[in-house]
């Protein structure tokens, strides 16, 4: 898909994967459980990586990194704020990337739909974030970010204020309501994360593997 990352002005993207997360509810390390033949996080990635042009991994510390199932050109990039929760993995990855917009998804989120991803693209024009809110609350971790976002995100880490969309009120955001998310996934399965071992079954049952 050459230049999918790209808006009309020619913005490049880069693909921002958070998992700093430690999988508590899980029980093991989310990133790298097998998921339909590959560790969940190459799933996302490969998923994400046709659509920008670089990608960055968002973990807690370089031991992490090195841990991870990573290509050599993947990125990686440390926590700067560690206790910062998914909110200090958007700013260290805003922050480490080499473009002016980051593609923010998590590690955990097998159903990844590239058609909505690809839209969303698509309306950064007069915007700073680009967010699907298909309920009564934004998807803050499936979601568009320029680096304007940066010292507003940065204000709220410093206020110990980690609630994501805290920050929406100080930049433009475009939102993304429940029919327009449903015109690309219908079951709204581009938002499923996998936090506990029920899900993780439901996401093998939804993916038909064993």
């Amino acid at each position: 898909m050459e230049d999918v990352g790209k808006d009309i002005k020619g913005t490049a993207v880069s693909g921002i994967i958070l998992a700093g997360g430690r999988s508590r509810r899980l029980g093991r390390d989310k990133a790298v459980e097998p998921f339909d033949g590959q560790p969940l996080i190459r799933r996302v990635i490969d998923r994400v990586a046709p659509l920008t042009h670089e990608i960055v991994v968002v973990v807690a510390d370089a031991a992490r990194g090195q841990a991870l199932p990573l290509d050599a050109e993947h990125r990686v990039a440390v926590d700067i704020y560690p206790n910062g929760g998914s909110l200090g993995g958007i700013f260290s990855g805003l922050s480490a990337a080499a473009n002016d917009w980051g593609l923010v998804v998590a590690c955990d989120m097998p159903f990844l739909n590239l058609p909505l991803l690809q839209y969303m693209q698509g309306l950064r024009c007069d915007s700073d974030a680009v967010v699907p809110q298909p309920g009564a609350f934004p998807e803050p971790t499936h979601a568009l970010y320029s680096r304007a976002c940066l010292p507003h995100i940065e204000a709220r880490l410093q206020a110990s204020d980690l609630k994501i969309s805290g920050f929406f009120e100080d930049v433009r955001v475009r939102y993304l309501d429940e029919g327009e998310v449903r015109r690309f996934d219908p079951d709204l399965l581009s938002f499923f994360n996998v936090n506990s071992p029920e899900d993780l079954a439901r996401a093998h049952a939804l993916a038909g593997v064993a």
